[in-house]
């Protein structure tokens, strides 16, 4: 059903998502800024289209330009994939209303999970365990909330009901500063997000970031595709993923997943998507669910051998999964080591002009990249300039195949976090396996 995809993103998940198309033997269409002209994918698409200057809010944020193009080049459908308007409902249901299928959930579903507080109450309704916390937005009765957090327990943590990466946040460790931090995390989120509603949770001290990847269709199959350690993050924002997770069991896995592919059926879910958890004490506690593909998605493909963008855009067309629970196994393991311009010490962008790129190869190593010798790093958008992902029997063969990759790595004329993550994948707690989200930035002296 559908036989031309505009992309609607840069980097390297526009082209992971171009390839994918190809595959399929799918027309492509590359949206792009004035700023990333000579993007890789941009010159491999069938038909290109410049929708706006370098900042995103002229291009990339800039809807009616990509439903323009859309319809200049009768493109079927539109693949957002990652950051942008990628969860945006408003957006989606632009491109259903124009006509086009939106390769991704319906609108009605982004919008009830991207609220933090809708989605969890659709979580606990579905069965999927939860942080305990207010249940619910915060009231204005200050005797109220002060209650609430007595009855939860010190640390809480308030959080923005539309917030999202890392921001709209605040840890309270006392009832001396509660108050306070609920009114200053309102007036953050009304000033960041456009919504001053807030609620309460539990804050755990040492948990781990595990994930669950889910795939579903519109008939109401939903099956999910292991999990993934997210632990490793700066600022939460990740660093290195891997699945499966270090010692999560297969009992562990099956239960867990199947709690979020049965949410995915009793909210009608369409497409890929990923049940965030923070893990402590062999006890999964949702966070929040994003509504796309995700960066960390290669290595769910690696140990399963299955293409999820392929199958995006197959269930946006209307198909039926292309596979059952059953026929899901987790083989071997995998690694990802996001590569950012960027200095590894003072984590600072670096944008400019590579003038050597060699990427590294050999059996269970790939690398998602969208960089060549010659590409200008521009300084308007995220600093990732691509990921590299190896696969072993084993954690270890995977972690020794990332250790040579990285040594085999060659960007020249800008400054990478190549030397970090060597850094990490000699490290004995990143060894061990089942680091918390807290190690990196204490390892580096941030906390």
């Amino acid at each position: 059903m559908i036989d031309k995809v505009l992309i609607a993103n840069r980097g390297e998940i526009a082209l992971r998502i171009l390839r994918a198309c190809r595959t399929l033997g799918i027309g492509t269409v590359a949206v792009h800024s004035t700023a990333d002209r000579d993007l890789k994918h941009v010159r491999l698409a069938d038909e290109s289209v410049c929708i706006g200057g370098a900042s995103s809010a002229e291009s990339y944020l800039n809807i009616p330009a990509i439903i323009a193009a859309a319809e200049l080049t009768d493109a079927v459908a539109i693949h957002p994939g990652y950051g942008f308007l990628s969860e945006n409902a408003d957006f989606a249901e632009r491109v259903e209303q124009s006509g086009f299928r939106f390769i991704g959930p319906r609108a009605e579903t982004i919008r009830l999970m991207g609220d933090k507080v809708s989605a969890i109450d659709a979580m606990k309704a579905a069965g999927v365990p939860c942080v305990p916390g207010s249940g619910g937005p915060l009231g204005e009765d200050d005797a109220t909330n002060l209650s609430l957090a007595r009855e939860i327990g010190y640390p809480v943590i308030i959080k923005a009901a539309a917030g999202g990466g890392g921001r709209g946040m605040r840890v309270v460790h006392s009832e001396a500063t509660l108050l306070h931090a609920i009114s200053v995390t309102r007036a953050e989120a009304a000033n960041a997000f456009g919504s001053d509603i807030v609620y309460m949770e539990k804050y755990l001290d040492n948990p781990r970031h595990v994930e669950i990847q889910v795939m579903a269709d519109e008939t109401g199959n939903a099956i999910h595709l292991g999990e993934r350690d997210c632990s490793m993050q700066r600022r939460h924002q990740k660093v290195i993923e891997e699945s499966p997770a270090p010692g999560i069991t297969e009992a562990e896995r099956s239960a867990i997943g199947e709690r979020c592919a049965e949410a995915c059926r009793r909210i009608g879910y369409r497409g890929a998507g990923t049940f965030e958890f923070l893990y402590q004490d062999g006890e999964f506690y949702f966070i929040e669910m994003n509504t796309r593909i995700q960066v960390e998605h290669p290595v769910t493909e690696m140990v399963t051998g299955r293409d999820l963008v392929a199958e995006q855009i197959r269930v946006a067309g209307g198909e039926p999964l292309g596979f059952a629970q059953d026929d899901i196994q987790i083989h071997g393991h995998a690694i990802e080591c996001r590569i950012n311009a960027e200095d590894p010490e003072r984590f600072m962008p670096s944008p400019g002009p590579i003038n050597l790129y060699h990427p590294p190869g050999g059996p269970g190593v790939r690398v998602d990249s969208h960089v060549y010798s010659g590409y200008v790093v521009p300084p308007h958008y995220d600093s990732m300039i691509g990921k590299i992902i190896t696969w072993g029997e084993t954690r270890e063969t995977a972690m020794a195949r990332m250790r040579t990759a990285l040594s085999e790595l060659v960007v020249e004329g800008i400054q990478t976090n190549t030397a970090l993550h060597q850094d990490l994948l000699m490290d004995r707690g990143f060894e061990e396996g089942g680091t918390n989200i807290h190690y990196l930035e204490k390892r580096l002296g941030m906390s």
